[in-house]
């Protein structure tokens, strides 16, 4: 039988809804109420947008795959659709995610009214928050120089209230170290689930790609965030000045006029080389500078999800029309 598919959503679906200016965001002191705004925002602007049934993947149903057992159909739901669905199975619906975020020094930049450091710990919140709505657990990494927090995944009162501390704590250590916290938690979970890795990127990427194989071939599904404030992205500094590295503490006269051309080759080989690595590894990569609305970074991560469970699903139904 062959079963119509329904379209996929773009991050277009969601621009005739009002989305939160990041600045206005960032006015609301409670991490938990700011990553419920977004959660919030972004269910109410989808279903207002022609994507309706786009949420539907991330509730009890799924959509029917050729190999699924008919049994499962869920008529009344093809009554009220005219699409096919089946009700989800225990292992799929209970989700793992590791949010690694990334708390070294050079996250405390920012030239918007709040830093870089200030966006990724909203964006993490926000995927926790929306993890503990669908059932599912989160777990949090947090790292500089070295690993600093562990929370394992879980879904239990009080864990996302605990999650939201940690998120909190400010940022201290001088380096980023990326190597680290992904060795660290490739040797503690055992489960196969979803790692989300939260920094801006700007460290040596020299043993990267030998770490995050390691990760997705204990098939773990990894997402890149890499979060940048947008005079890193232009280098609009202004006037020349003296400059403190954030990290090492040297100081630097520079003029942005002339050194703007080397800084861009010299950023556009380090965000392409870490672009290679995660094309080569299949892993999603998204660059976010801090003043892009968060739904749209969460979008992007219901996105993904939708396609690895696809990409499973037809796996399964190879393997069961092969049997």
């Amino acid at each position: 039988m062959e079963i119509p598919v329904p379209p996929v959503a773009s991050s277009s679906s969601l621009a005739s809804a009002a989305l939160i200016d990041p600045q206005a965001l960032m006015t609301i002191r409670s991490l938990e109420l700011r990553a419920r705004a977004v959660v919030e925002g972004f269910w109410n602007g989808l279903h207002r947008s022609p994507y309706h049934g786009f949420s539907v993947e991330f509730t009890e149903y799924r959509q029917y795959t050729t190999g699924d057992d008919p049994r499962y159909l869920d008529w009344r739901v093809f009554a009220r659709s005219d699409r096919y669905f089946i009700k989800k199975y225990e292992d799929e619906t209970n989700l793992r995610c590791h949010l690694l975020v990334d708390h070294s020094r050079s996250m405390d930049y920012g030239t918007t009214g709040y830093t870089k450091g200030q966006y990724a710990s909203t964006l993490a919140a926000t995927f926790a928050y929306f993890l503990h709505l669908q059932g599912d657990a989160a777990g949090l990494l947090t790292f500089d120089e070295t690993v600093r927090e562990y929370l394992p995944a879980r879904h239990r009162p009080g864990h996302l209230r605990q999650l939201m501390l940690a998120l909190e704590t400010p940022t201290a250590g001088r380096a980023t170290d990326l190597n680290a916290p992904i060795e660290r938690i490739s040797a503690l979970i055992r489960k196969r689930g979803v790692v989300a890795l939260i920094s801006d990127f700007l460290a040596p990427l020299d043993r990267l790609e030998r770490n995050l194989t390691a990760l997705t071939a204990g098939g773990h599904e990894v997402i890149i965030f890499q979060v940048l404030d947008p005079a890193e992205l232009t280098f609009g500094l202004g006037q020349p000045s003296l400059f403190e590295d954030a990290e090492s503490a040297r100081t630097l006269y520079i003029d942005p006029g002339l050194a703007r051309t080397s800084y861009l080759e010299k950023f556009e080989h380090h965000c392409a080389a870490l672009r290679a690595i995660s094309r080569k590894l299949g892993i999603s990569h998204h660059q976010l500078p801090t003043t892009q609305p968060l739904e749209l970074a969460l979008f992007e991560f219901l996105q993904q999800r939708i396609k690895r469970g696809r990409q499973v699903r037809r796996a399964r139904g190879a393997t069961g029309a092969g049997a």
